[in-house]
């Protein structure tokens, strides 16, 4: 009866040795398949800002240029409402000469 329970205990070690070994497989293939899903989540997170961020500096380009062209046409307007002035001004003081 010793050597059989000798043989069980060696078999039941066994037969946990392979059930441990088993669990760890699992656990590792576990690890594995959340790191590969946490960096595809991460990636698509990163590409999502990265492109919110593209979009943002696009429109504050567009609103800098907006500005820019709008600074432009009012100084143009300016300029040329000095030029109607001016000669406004020599017209009247031709005219004013020759009365």
């Amino acid at each position: 009866m010793a050597l059989g329970n000798a043989d069980m205990q060696k078999q039941i070690r066994h037969m946990m040795t392979f059930v441990e070994q088993e669990v760890s497989e699992k656990a590792e293939e576990i690890d594995a398949k959340a790191e590969e899903e946490f960096n595809i989540e991460k990636s698509c997170l990163v590409q999502t800002q990265r492109l919110k961020i593209s979009e943002y500096y696009e429109k504050k380009e567009k609103q800098i240029e907006q500005q820019k062209e709008t600074q432009m046409s009012n100084l143009m307007n300016q300029a040329r409402l000095k030029v109607l002035k001016a000669r406004v001004d020599l017209l009247d003081e031709a005219k004013s000469k020759s009365q």
